[in-house]
């Protein structure tokens, strides 16, 4: 079984800063890639920025230019920065990992970011 702990998580004005972590523990594998996405209330859960473990990344396309994915291989952890943040990026936030047992989720921190 993979566990995921996610922080940093909170509350911020707009025009503000947050860092997101994720770090994975238990069975791990060759993780093929780690990310984030979230989830606002009455909406599908979405990508917001993922990492694979060549380093190529991808991300959500209401985030590109704000966000910076990065992930630290010896400690099985993924940040993401998110600046420049905007009350449309409240949500709650899931840590996501797939390795070749699975993909495996986060319990999810949430994000509000105040007008």
């Amino acid at each position: 079984q993979v566990q995921l702990v996610g922080s940093g998580g909170g509350l911020v004005q707009a025009g503000g800063s947050l860092r997101l972590s994720c770090a994975a523990s238990g069975s791990i594998f060759s993780i093929n890639a780690m990310g984030w996405y979230r989830q606002a209330p009455g909406k599908a859960r979405e990508l917001v920025a993922r990492i694979f473990s060549g380093g190529r990344t991808s991300y959500g396309d209401s985030v590109k230019g704000r966000f910076t994915i990065s992930r630290d291989n010896a400690k099985n952890t993924v940040y993401v920065q998110m600046n420049s943040l905007k009350p449309e990026d409240t949500a709650v936030y899931y840590c996501n990992v797939v390795q070749i047992t699975g993909g495996y989720w986060g319990q999810g921190t949430q994000v509000t970011v105040s007008s």
